[in-house]
């Protein structure tokens, strides 16, 4: 089956690949096509597209938003953004970022109040993003063996609740799949039951849907054949597209591989046909 990865990150957010890298990895791959869509930011569409047009391999210009809805982070993946429209990507996530920026401060500052030597400089100089993120902050702690692993990090020292880590005011989630809409993209929910439940689906989609929502990420590494086919269920209900992705990341999240997520992940290339469309 000729196959597809509609969700990878780059070292332009918390990936550990440069873009051109992604392209020749999803050529080993086998992959028809792939998107990058690193967390906001457009900033490595260039390098990209321009790596996949000498390629076999067909680039998809995307980007990942962090959102907010009723108090609960919500990803919204943006696919098939033309290229006059990436500088307006980064105009409409600038005051997230501003936000991102303060909070990262106070997020060392009371780290180092606990008593772990970690600096604001020592996060920022593991990505050539912006801004870092707490990827960035649990793999210097694990660098400084304040824990044993990537993971440990997030479920302990920054997770939320615990006073370290107070995430930034994030976007809308329903502004955001209409931000994408008005420039002619094609919006996707990214892994849904991370984040929401199947009751509290039921009531966001039929909302997203009227402000413009395409499709849903029904394929993705951390789903097992139930979660998809939930997943499945939820798309033919609202009548919504299909579309999925591993979220590759690199050595950040060393287990999962391009295309193929823990191993057993097959998107389709019909799922980029479908979207392409829209």
């Amino acid at each position: 089956m000729k196959r597809c990865d509609l969700h990878c990150h780059s070292c332009f957010s918390d990936g550990s690949e440069t873009p051109a890298e992604l392209i020749r990895l999803a050529e080993e791959a086998g992959l028809g096509a792939l998107a990058l869509t690193d967390h906001n930011t457009a900033k490595g569409l260039p390098e990209f597209m321009a790596a996949g047009r000498e390629s076999s391999v067909i680039p998809v210009p995307g980007c990942e938003f962090t959102t907010e809805y009723n108090g609960r982070e919500l990803h919204i993946v943006g696919l098939f953004f033309a290229e006059e429209t990436w500088p307006e990507i980064e105009d409409y996530v600038e005051l997230m970022r501003m936000a991102k920026h303060h909070a990262n401060i106070r997020l060392m500052e009371a780290l180092q109040r606990g008593g772990y030597d970690v600096h604001y400089e020592e996060a920022a100089a593991l990505t050539d993003a912006d801004e870092f993120n707490r990827a960035h902050v649990a793999r210097l702690l694990l660098q400084k063996r304040y824990v044993s692993s990537v993971s440990e990090a997030f479920q302990t020292i920054l997770a939320e609740g615990l006073g370290y880590y107070v995430p930034p005011r994030r976007l809308s989630s329903l502004g955001t799949i209409r931000f994408i809409k008005q420039y002619g993209a094609t919006a996707v929910l990214a892994h849904p039951f991370l984040n929401l439940n199947k009751a509290e689906l039921i009531e966001f989609l039929p909302k997203a849907k009227l402000a413009g929502l395409d499709a849903i990420e029904t394929h993705y590494t951390e789903f097992g054949a139930e979660t998809t086919r939930e997943a499945e269920q939820l798309a033919a209900l609202f009548g919504l597209k299909q579309s999925g992705g591993s979220d590759f990341h690199g050595t950040a999240k060393p287990k999962i591989r391009l295309g193929s997520g823990w191993g057993d992940l097959e998107v389709p290339f019909s799922f980029y046909e479908d979207l392409k469309h829209d």
